[in-house]
């Protein structure tokens, strides 16, 4: 029996709004069971937390669960749950949440999305009654019933889709908690995508959205069973109940009750990889704003690590409820290797629960993991199995020095975790730290080269005064190297110096001295030639000085302190930026043959070579430039009048 039947009309805002929702907030139509859980799995939070408070409430609380209920001939499907239940009141407010003050300024704002073609409606605030409507996505007519603890009569609610009325009614009886009836829409027979009578798709949608609930979600299936053997083998079909979620939210479990066989499960199943984790990193966070992570760092870089495609993030949950799988706001693209989850206590989201808000407590708890991060990469690299972190650094070391670009604030930090490779050892690593240690009196720079290949570093004229004055020069050959060594000025205090920029000064003060006399020799020796070359090759280098960075080559190419190294300008073009060409540096060996030869014959010959009048100089000229350009690896402009300069002069020799 029945009484107190209400038919009661939308407002028409309201009407329009839940059109609006339906066709415009929810990207994914399956989202509509995980609102529906998740309201069954507050509503039984709040049984459990109310049976505690009050005493008197006579309820039961020993098989508290969400049941999902399949009618495949009526095309029904139930969720039910036997939680804290509503009042006709709460119905009434609840459900009705809708219709309350700021409506209009809510389908405001929702047609605005529309129009611009985005849901992007993160301003907006999610609440009870919005879930709830996700059902009409795919049901003609939802009817909810529902019962409050502790009260003896029930409520029911029931609504058609696109319909302006919907009625409520009082029950007599009724089960305790909620039931969510959905008359779902007819099934497309082509596409058993959104078929939500078939077993394989419930389950598909509660083990992605739901799966972690701390409550059973069960369901009725049916299994054929074999009885009997040989000719009294019979087939019968049975009904059963299972649990359609696992429960296991390893998260909230102290670290210490949980096998690495569990761990190394839930990893795979997070990260859809097959390598087992290199470290594990529970984060519990308590006080105003309450959340729970646990982060993994692989043991393999994934193939797509480097390219467009690569998905990044953490997967987020909001009380174990599934919210996005890879959450970009709460991990920086210099981390995209961390794989993992986070479940927040709250969180603003917008009104499909798929976007975040950007607010204080995504920034607060993006700040937390990663801090947690490179604190753990900083703990593997002073453990006692060096191991770990070496295969850390050797999958992932290039994508973690992306942050010293960006992250200004974890920018030390990145910088002591790092390790590199230097003149100081063929096979080991080094960091910046072991490196300061290791410089000698005098030293206050850390010296560095970048290049494709350390064997193209090791051989380059730059390095030559390096080793011989036994400097340690640090070898930087991935490509974010030539990015972040423009952007980082120190370590330690001690600056960071590319010995192919600048000028060098190896010597000591007692050197500088002794040296002295000699130095101003050369220089009045060379000043004539070295300004008839700035004038030959004006069109390929700015200047031509003499230098003490070589020893045994007899040129080489360098920039100016500020200036692009070739390596990054040819980055910048192969990424389609015009890059206006930057001309360098020639520095000859005052020492060497080929230099105080050209010397010698300019000296002889000065005023016909002033006048170009002896090509022959010319030509040793362009030789001198293009030998620097491939010492260093460069390109020649035109590497056919160089092969042809050169065939020409040592055709003379023989």
């Amino acid at each position: 029996m029945t009484e107190h039947v209400e038919q009661l009309e939308f407002q028409a805002e309201t009407h329009q709004l839940l059109e609006l929702m339906i066709h415009s907030v929810y990207s994914n139509k399956d989202t509509f069971l995980r609102e529906l859980i998740s309201n069954s799995s507050d509503a039984l939070d709040k049984l459990r937390l109310e049976s505690y408070r009050d005493k008197d409430l006579h309820v039961d609380t020993s098989d508290l669960h969400i049941e999902l209920a399949v009618d495949k001939d009526n095309r029904i499907l139930t969720v039910r749950d036997n939680g804290i239940g509503m009042s006709r009141a709460e119905v009434v407010d609840l459900i009705g949440t809708l219709a309350k003050s700021g409506t209009a300024e809510l389908r405001k704002k929702l047609n605005e999305a529309k129009s611009t073609g985005t849901v992007d409606t993160a301003e907006l605030i999610g609440q009870f009654g919005i879930g709830f409507y996700s059902t009409f996505m795919v049901a003609d007519k939802v009817t909810l019933t529902t019962r409050r603890a502790g009260e003896t009569e029930g409520t029911r609610w029931e609504s058609a889709a696109g319909s302006s009325t919907y009625t409520i009614e009082t029950l007599d009886e009724a089960p305790q908690g909620t039931a969510v009836s959905l008359h779902l829409k007819p099934a497309d027979e082509e596409d058993h995508l959104f078929d939500y009578t078939l077993e394989w798709k419930l389950r598909e949608i509660v083990k992605k959205y739901s799966d972690f609930i701390s409550w059973p979600i069960r369901m009725q299936v049916e299994r054929t069973v074999t009885e009997g053997e040989g000719e009294e083998k019979t087939e019968k079909t049975v009904v059963e109940d299972q649990t359609l979620n696992s429960m296991k939210a390893l998260w909230t479990r102290p670290k210490s009750e949980v096998s690495d066989e569990e761990y190394k499960e839930f990893y795979k199943h997070v990260s859809h990889a097959w390598d087992d984790p290199l470290e594990i990193i529970p984060l519990k966070a308590e006080g105003t704003f309450e959340y729970q992570a646990l982060l993994f760092l692989p043991s393999q870089a994934p193939f797509d690590l480097f390219t467009r495609e690569h998905k990044r993030g953490v997967q987020l949950y909001v009380k174990r409820v599934f919210i996005m799988d890879n959450c970009e706001e709460l991990m920086p693209e210099y981390l995209r290797f961390v794989k993992g989850v986070v479940d927040a206590q709250d969180l603003s989201l917008n009104v499909s629960r798929e976007i975040l808000q950007q607010d204080r407590q995504i920034q607060m708890i993006r700040k937390r993991l990663v801090k947690k991060v490179l604190s753990t990469v900083k703990e593997l690299q002073g453990a006692e199995d060096p191991q770990k972190y070496q295969t850390f650094w050797k999958e992932f070391g290039r994508v973690l020095k992306e942050g010293l670009l960006g992250d200004v604030d974890n920018r030390e930090t990145i910088l002591q975790v790092s390790s590199f490779a230097s003149t100081n050892s063929e096979t080991e690593l080094t960091t910046l730290a072991q490196y300061v240690e290791r410089m000698p009196e005098g030293q206050d720079a850390i010296y560095y080269m970048t290049g494709e290949t350390r064997q193209q570093i090791e051989s380059s004229p730059h390095i030559e005064a390096f080793q011989a004055k036994g400097r340690e020069v640090l070898i930087l050959t991935d490509p974010v190297d030539e990015m972040w060594v423009g952007s980082v000025p120190e370590f330690d205090g001690k600056p960071f110096t590319s010995i192919a920029k600048g000028e060098v000064d190896l010597e000591s003060e007692e050197e500088k001295k002794a040296s002295e006399a000699l130095r101003e020799q050369q220089d009045k020796d060379f000043a004539e030639v070295l300004s008839w070359l700035g004038k030959s090759l004006a069109d390929s280098v700015k200047e031509v000085r003499l230098t003490s960075r070589l020893t045994t080559s007899p040129a080489c190419l360098v920039g100016d302190v500020f200036d692009f190294t070739p390596m990054l300008e040819r980055m910048y073009r192969a990424s389609g930026q015009l890059m206006p060409e930057t001309k360098r540096i020639l520095e000859l060996n005052p020492t060497h043959p080929l230099v105080t030869g050209l010397r010698d014959a300019y000296d002889t010959r000065k005023e016909d070579a002033d006048a170009g009048k002896v090509p022959e100089l010319t030509e040793t000229a362009e030789l001198l430039y293009g030998t620097a350009v491939l010492a260093e690896g460069g390109e020649l402009k035109d590497p056919a009048r160089f092969a042809h300069i050169l065939t020409d002069r040592l055709t003379r020799t023989l």
